[in-house]
């Protein structure tokens, strides 16, 4: 898995900065449940993990988030993800 090259998205928090946050929320990721900032989104989240946004897919609560929404698609407390990041094959 590469990590991109800035933590940063534009208009948004670093995502160490959403984990340091007073508020946080739980939500569970592929079944391990994780603490992360309240407010944060599927986009932070990607970034804090690491993930190569153009390998990734994300299902929240059984319903598909299009990428074109994720910077907007803000997690709740109690969410459930599956993320399934792609691997290229010869």
């Amino acid at each position: 898995m590469a990590a991109l090259p800035d933590a940063r998205l534009p208009g948004r928090a670093p995502a160490a900065i959403l984990r340091g946050m007073a508020e946080s929320i739980r939500i569970a990721i592929n079944g391990e449940q994780r603490a992360i900032g309240a407010g944060a989104t599927v986009a932070l989240l990607l970034v804090e993990l690491g993930l190569d946004t153009r390998k990734v897919a994300v299902e929240r609560n059984e319903a598909i988030v299009p990428r074109s929404t994720w910077q907007a698609a803000p997690l709740a407390d109690g969410d459930r993800l599956e993320i399934v990041h792609f691997i290229g094959g010869g």
